[in-house]
């Protein structure tokens, strides 16, 4: 098995004002994935924290490029926005009171 000498991508972890500790995926200077705040009063904070809680080892990355939040996510494989709320509707049986709140974007606090 080749080692890799040099792999572009580095996991780092970060904390939000509120002291909350996420991960973000860095590829380049201009190119990062953020993990979704479980502890923000928003839609996806809101559906991340129930998906957590029963599966702990699932994680939920924003893409940000160029300065920008593109709306696709990664899972373990892109997917745009509209497809990860059936996603979510889906694990969680149809439960879709986190719709209730607002649509908020996760930035780097």
């Amino acid at each position: 098995m080749e080692v890799l000498k040099e792999w572009p991508i580095r996991l780092q972890l970060v904390r939000t004002k509120r002291g909350a500790i996420l991960h973000r995926i860095v590829v380049s200077k201009d190119h990062f994935f953020l993990e979704q705040n479980p502890l923000k009063e928003s839609r996806f904070g809101v559906a991340y924290r129930r998906i957590k809680a029963v599966f702990p080892e699932f994680y939920m990355f924003w893409e940000f490029k160029d300065g920008d939040y593109t709306g696709r996510l990664l899972t373990g494989a892109f997917l745009e926005k509209e497809e990860i709320v059936d996603f979510i509707d889906r694990v969680l049986k149809g439960e879709t009171s986190y719709k209730d709140y607002p649509d908020l974007r996760e930035r780097e606090e």
